[in-house]
C-alpha cells in the first residue's frame, strides 16, 4: 500500500504543479499509513485506494499551499483527518496551525498524528467547535470537511472576520456562496469536474 501511495503522488504531482522532494513524500506516506492504521475505528477518510487518497486527499490538500505565504499561520476548521492542515505542514517547514476538532477521538488522532510526523512545535490543537473558541493569530481560516458545511458557513465567516478563508467543496457550497451574496474566486482542482478551492477574502 505505501509503495502504491508514493507511486501515485509520483505519477500524479505534476497535474498539481507540483514537485515534492523524495523525503516529503516518504513523510507524506507516513502520514498515509498512519491514517489508514486508524480509519477503520474513527472513520477518517471514505474507503478508498491508494491513488485515490493520494489525489484526492493529499494533493487536493497541498493546492492550499500557493494561497500561504512563507511563515504563514492558518487555522484548519474541522480537521478531522488532518486535511488540509498536515500534508501542508509536511511539505512546508516554515508553516504554524491550529487544528480545531470538536470530536475528542479524532483530536487524539491528530496529536499523536503530529507528534509522530514531528510537527507539534508548529501545531496548536483546539478540542472544541469553532464557535465556541476565539480565532487566534492566525490569518488564513482553511476548512475541508465541516459537518453542516453550507448551514455554518455564516457562523464561519463572522468568526473568521477579516482574514482569508480558504474553501474545499463543490457546486452546493458554491450555491451557498452565491446565494449568500459572498465573493469569492475559485481554482478547479486537477484532475476532478466539480471540486474547487474556494478563495474568500473578508
Amino acid at each position: 500500500m505505501r509503495s502504491e501511495f508514493i507511486t501515485a503522488i509520483n505519477a500524479n504531482q505534476a497535474a498539481f504543479g507540483m514537485q515534492l522532494a523524495p523525503d516529503k513524500i516518504e513523510r507524506l506516506a507516513d502520514y498515509y499509513e498512519f491514517v489508514l492504521e486508524h480509519n477503520a475505528i474513527l472513520h477518517l477518510v471514505a474507503p478508498a485506494g491508494a491513488e485515490e487518497i493520494a489525489v484526492r486527499h493529499i494533493l487536493e490538500s497541498l493546492m492550499l499551499l500557493e494561497f500561504l505565504p512563507e511563515y504563514a499561520n492558518f487555522a484548519d476548521v474541522g480537521a478531522g483527518a488532518g486535511l488540509p492542515s498536515i500534508p501542508c505542514l509536511v511539505v512546508r517547514d516554515d508553516l504554524r496551525a491550529t487544528l480545531i476538532e470538536s470530536k475528542e477521538k479524532k483530536t487524539k488522532f491528530l496529536n499523536e498524528a503530529v507528534q509522530s510526523l514531528g510537527l507539534a512545535t508548529r501545531v496548536e490543537l483546539v478540542n472544541r467547535q469553532f464557535e465556541e473558541t476565539e480565532a487566534g493569530d492566525f490569518g488564513f481560516v482553511a476548512c475541508r470537511a465541516l459537518d453542516k458545511f453550507t448551514n455554518k458557513l455564516p457562523k464561519l465567516r463572522r468568526w473568521a472576520k477579516s482574514r482569508t478563508m480558504l474553501l474545499f467543496g463543490g457546486p452546493n457550497l458554491e450555491n451557498a456562496l452565491r446565494e449568500q451574496k459572498i465573493g469569492f474566486d475559485r481554482r478547479l482542482m486537477p484532475l476532478s469536474e466539480q471540486r474547487f478551492l474556494f478563495i474568500v477574502r473578508n
